[in-house]
């Protein structure tokens, strides 16, 4: 049967796939257009489970606000150029809508949301990685739904803050959110800091206090010293507030009497493993194949 370039035009049009592969799913369904649909997307959907594996440490942020809510999620995928493609840009908006929308509960809730198109995300995640050829992983969310001050801040497409607090305003909420993107503490209070990172610095202080040729009544007192200033720097309250760098957070919260409840900050990529490629190697090799 013959394959006219309409049929192929079309089908791409329909699938985003590549000139030559439409054509050779049209040849394999006779023609038969929606055949072939569905049969490129049997396959870019087992394509896309052999690429689950592979490390996504980039890919972008997006927020999405409503009264009274405010939704977050990091989607991640392979390379910048995927990233900052019109198709990935839309699948993540539209991700965040979803989440504002409809208030997952946790990561597997996530995948079962359904999107503006009527797919639910792991369907159109699947269909994603498909079209771009890379893995494709929702990586985290997060909601805020409250009756209380809520703010956000997005710098750029890789940082993004949400913010809860009981008092203050709009534009307070946003500087609170733009400092906790620029100095990312790790909760809001000392009383917030999980055990084991309070135990893991002081041994760490400890050992470093050591060789000091103080007592060890002394060493203790320096001990918890530094662990105070510690605690200043890791926690919102205690840090210098990046606009005014004169009074702490807390300060600043007190002058406008107000409480920061909670935030959420992410970081594309944060804490992903990323592959370290030896191009040096890389080359050598390939021409060891072709020599």
């Amino acid at each position: 049967m013959t394959i006219s370039p309409s049929m192929v035009k079309e089908l791409r049009e329909r699938t985003g796939a590549g000139m030559m592969e439409c054509k050779k799913a049209l040849m394999e369904t006779a023609g038969d257009l929606e055949l072939a649909v569905e049969h490129m997307r049997k396959a870019g959907l087992a394509k896309a489970d052999k690429k689950a594996g592979r490390v996504a440490a980039e890919g972008r942020i997006a927020i999405a606000h409503a009264a009274g809510a405010v939704a977050m999620v990091e989607v991640n995928c392979e390379t910048d150029f995927v990233a900052n493609g019109e198709d990935f840009k839309a699948f993540v908006t539209q991700v965040a809508q979803a989440i504002l929308d409809q208030a997952p509960q946790d990561s597997t809730a996530l995948g079962n949301l359904k999107l503006a198109s009527g797919a639910d995300v792991e369907t159109a995640r699947r269909e994603l990685v498909a079209k771009v050829g890379e893995n494709v992983s929702l990586r985290r969310s997060a909601c805020f739904q409250s009756h209380a001050t809520l703010g956000s801040y997005l710098h750029g497409v890789r940082i993004g803050v949400l913010v809860e607090m009981q008092g203050g305003d709009a534009a307070l909420a946003r500087d609170i959110a733009m400092h906790v993107a620029a100095s990312r503490p790790l909760c809001v209070s000392p009383e917030q800091v999980p055990a084991e990172v309070l135990d893991k610095e002081r041994e760490i202080i400890r050992a470093q206090s050591a060789d000091s040729g103080k007592p060890a009544a002394i060493i203790e007192k320096m001990v918890e010293g530094r662990l105070k200033k510690y605690l200043a720097e890791i926690t919102l309250l205690g840090q210098p507030f990046v606009k005014e760098p004169d009074i702490t957070v807390e300060e600043l919260l007190a002058r406008h009497a107000t409480q920061v409840l909670r935030f959420a900050r992410f970081e594309v990529g944060e804490g992903i493993e990323k592959k370290q490629e030896d191009f040096a190697a890389e080359v050598k090799a390939q021409a060891a194949k072709t020599a």
